[in-house]
């Protein structure tokens, strides 16, 4: 009986498989920024030249175990077979054909979408400042003279210019719907040029883990537009929050699931003083190795000497 019922529920796992997926969001195939639609296109391109193997050797795999099986007494027996120039040729030229074409593809679509590169745009960008921070995430506008928490809003198709850093340990920035991640280090700065399409809500997260607080280390990335844009700055600049010295010092404490939080203004060059910050960090003491080397030589001899006077007096 029970054997009957194990196949049964063999055959329901890919069904089980399809409604748990079901829930699943594929941002990252459904981009709304310039940057994410060719990352998306990469990914198609690099998975479509790697299934012309791929499929192949499946299918082959199949097709000979059915030809040459036990039963068949029509599959052609040839044992002292042992070479086809043919099958070489093929063996080796498609792979190295398609290896050819994957990293010319690659090749162009690595430097196109370098990060650091400034997006061609007839649109003077936007300039947001990112702090990373124990759980949550600074947003500096340098232009506007304002500064968020865990929200950012940029009118669409206008390039946004992103200047990172890390006010504790490493990180990563990332919105799935525009496209590219960048980490975030303490004492550096690193950069990301993206773009929405349209007016549209995107998730934003930290895809690297760094500690108690970073399932909930979550912002909202919204695209408007323009005039909306403006009216929400002016929104903003009417906050009773200022970012001075003594309310940065109590947001840089760590703190976990941080609600959206508005700044009228912030201290001048915070972002440069948060990497300067780091920046400064004194190396470790230089190592001599050579005299590390000797003076251990020298330790590890009196060690000898002492335990041959203990031997001899024994």
């Amino acid at each position: 009986m029970s054997k009957n019922r194990y196949p049964r529920l063999l055959g329901l796992l890919p069904l089980i498989g399809t409604l748990l997926l079901s829930g699943c969001n594929m941002t990252l195939l459904d981009p709304k920024g310039q940057v994410g639609l060719d990352e998306r296109n990469l990914i198609i391109t690099a998975t479509l030249l790697m299934l012309l193997v791929v499929v192949p050797v499946i299918v082959m795999t199949f097709l000979f175990a059915w030809k040459y099986r036990a039963s068949n007494t029509d599959a052609v027996y040839t044992p002292k077979w042992s070479h086809s120039t043919k099958i070489e040729i093929a063996v080796w030229a498609i792979p190295v054909l398609i290896i050819i074409a994957l990293g010319y593809v690659t090749y162009k679509s690595t430097h196109a979408l370098d990060p650091y590169k400034p997006l061609e745009s007839d649109v003077k960008p936007v300039t947001i400042q990112v702090v990373s921070m124990d759980w949550k995430w600074l947003f500096i506008y340098p232009e506007q003279g304002i500064a968020t928490v865990n929200k950012i809003v940029f009118p669409a198709n206008t390039p946004i210019n992103f200047q990172i850093t890390s006010d504790t340990v490493m990180n990563s920035f990332f919105i799935p719907g525009l496209g590219g991640q960048i980490y975030a280090m303490a004492g550096m700065q690193t950069k990301l040029h993206l773009i929405a399409n349209q007016n549209a809500e995107f998730d934003g997260i930290s895809a690297n883990y760094s500690g108690a607080g970073f399932t909930g280390m979550k912002f909202k990335a919204i695209a408007t537009s323009q005039a909306d844009f403006d009216a929400w700055v002016s929104d903003v600049k009417k906050a009773p929050k200022q970012l001075e010295k003594a309310e940065y010092e109590a947001l840089s404490k760590p703190s976990q699931n941080n609600p959206v939080e508005l700044y009228s203004s912030f201290t001048p060059n915070l972002f440069q003083t948060i990497v300067d910050k780091y920046e400064g960090m004194k190396p470790g003491p230089k190592v001599d190795h050579e005299k590390k080397e000797k003076e251990v030589a020298q330790m590890e001899g009196m060690d000898m000497s002492s335990h041959s006077a203990a031997g001899a007096e024994e």
